[in-house]
């Protein structure tokens, strides 16, 4: 694991000119369990696999709600992130008390950003061992922001981070298309069947070890462009999601598997 003298610190480059202590940073997210973000025109889904240390012991939360128009999701060490938690809701709280608003979501994942990038460039600290995916809703509608341990940001479409996230982000990208114009019901889906391709064939998704943040703003009807407060599903919450799912993707399987059929009766 030694790079030389290259990696003692976190604020000296290497001749390549990488810093190793943010790679390793990295490297805690992608030992964290996978967390899957999706946005449509008028939603933003966040859907996380939860781990427990031991048996004993209950399982630790993925999906956090900041504000009623922001949640976030984690991977990677959840101590760090829970500093960078805190500090997002302080700046929430102080943009409701001076400004009588919610803070603009790009502006507090900037925030982050900004702090995260600080400890690169300070002897001493060292950087933050999390990947943050940030959902929320503004005036122009729903966001998805990836925050990385390096301190840059940017906004996706769709994402997935943690470790196994390579499936996620195949299935994401695969599925890319439908995202912009589905459903809320219809983006839970599409981030389940994600988390599910992430899991090992022996793994399922249970009402212990799976998370569900939605935030969005209302389609139709009389509150139609009024943001819907993030929701969170946990625990018994989330069975209903996770059989939905289910049904759906069976009833895709049979579709599939018929038509494989037909089309070997005509080649016959």
């Amino acid at each position: 694991m030694f790079r030389n003298n290259y990696d003692n610190d976190a604020v000296t480059f290497s001749p390549q000119g990488r810093i190793f202590q943010v790679e390793y940073a990295q490297e805690a997210v992608k030992q964290g369990s996978v967390v899957v973000g999706l946005v449509s025109k008028t939603h933003a889904v966040l859907v996380a696999l939860k781990r427990n240390a031991e048996e004993l012991s209950s399982y630790q939360k993925k999906v956090i709600g900041v504000d009623d128009h922001l949640g976030v999701a984690i991977a990677g060490l959840a101590s760090d992130a829970r500093v960078l938690l805190n500090f997002m809701k302080q700046q929430s709280l102080a943009s409701k008390m001076t400004y009588g608003r919610p803070i603009p979501l790009e502006r507090v994942v900037n925030q982050i950003g900004d702090r995260a990038q600080t400890n690169t460039q300070q002897y001493g600290k060292r950087p933050y061992g999390v990947g943050l995916l940030v959902a929320g809703v503004d005036e122009t509608g729903p966001h998805l922001f990836e925050f990385v341990p390096s301190g840059m940001t940017q906004e996706m479409l769709a994402c997935a981070i943690g470790g196994r996230s390579q499936m996620a982000r195949t299935y994401l990208e695969r599925h890319l298309d439908e995202f912009e114009n589905a459903t809320r019901d219809e983006l839970i889906k599409h981030g389940l069947r994600a988390l599910k391709e992430s899991m090992s064939q022996d793994k399922e998704l249970t009402v212990e070890n799976t998370s569900v943040g939605v935030i969005g703003t209302v389609a139709e009807g009389k509150r139609k462009g009024k943001v819907e407060s993030f929701k969170l599903y946990d625990g018994p919450d989330i069975g209903p999601l996770l059989e939905a799912s289910a049904e759906s993707a069976d009833a895709g399987e049979a579709t599939t598997a018929g038509a494989g059929g037909e089309s070997m009766d005509v080649d016959s």
